[in-house]
């Protein structure tokens, strides 16, 4: 089998990892989860992850174009800071606070490319195994084990400093602002711009805005809850003390 075909198999076994973990029949036996994580509140949070950290196989190239092309930026936030300071709205609207505003939406959206790092080391440890595809849930906690701790705290640590910025209803709406009026800025300029450049802005925004309805109508202590309470479960999911 192709390391293509057996990554597609982790893909799929590390989802149905977290579709189980992130059940509700699973977690309402729990006597330490939030009164605010309700079963709508469950599947919120589960769909949000299976949309954007694990999509499945058949939509994963069309995320991996526009990441492409969002990587640009992430790897490079000066690019998106000449974006910005050719924008007089954006600039006078929130002046020295834009490289805050910026670097907190950037820190957000690297934390989505950890999930592909997990992935490859997870493939990594399948081909040690010679175990073959499919994968069983046991075979993904197999294969979590394999893992160092610092593979494991690295990315448990992105999904931190994500839910640390999503929960920030303040923050994230200046974001999402200035995500819009960037998009339509470089929709403005073709010559400059390519359609690849769009959509991997666009794809920013999108994961940015669709976090922000999960958060935005809770208070901050019931965000801050839900936070915590996202990071014990991952912190189990990989079997981190």
């Amino acid at each position: 089998m192709s390391k293509e075909a057996l990554l597609e198999a982790i893909i799929v076994g590390y989802r149905n990892l977290i579709k189980e973990k992130y059940a509700f029949k699973t977690l309402k036996r729990r006597n330490d989860i939030p009164k605010v994580y309700t079963e709508e509140m469950s599947l919120k949070i589960k769909n949000y992850f299976l949309n954007y950290s694990y999509p499945e196989p058949k939509k994963r190239a069309a995320l991996n174009e526009a990441f492409q092309s969002l990587d640009l930026y992430l790897k490079n936030p000066e690019k998106l800071m000449r974006l910005v300071v050719d924008s007089v709205s954006i600039v006078f609207k929130y002046g020295k606070h834009l490289p805050k505003i910026l670097g907190a939406g950037i820190k957000a959206l690297k934390a989505f490319r950890r999930a592909s790092k997990l992935e490859e080391a997870l493939l990594s440890a399948a081909l040690d195994s010679k175990k073959e595809a499919p994968f069983s849930e046991d075979d993904i906690n197999e294969f979590l084990n394999e893992l160092s701790k610092e593979q494991l705290n690295s990315y448990v640590k992105s999904i931190y400093n994500l839910f640390e910025i999503l929960c920030d209803t303040t923050l994230m709406s200046k974001i999402k602002t200035i995500l819009a009026l960037l998009i339509q800025k470089m929709k403005d300029r073709p010559d400059v711009y390519t359609d690849q450049d769009v959509k991997g802005l666009a794809i920013g925004q999108e994961i940015i805005v669709e976090a922000d309805r999960i958060f935005n109508e809770l208070s901050v202590k019931e965000g801050k809850e839900v936070f915590e309470f996202i990071i014990k479960m991952e912190k189990e999911v990989l079997h981190i003390t």
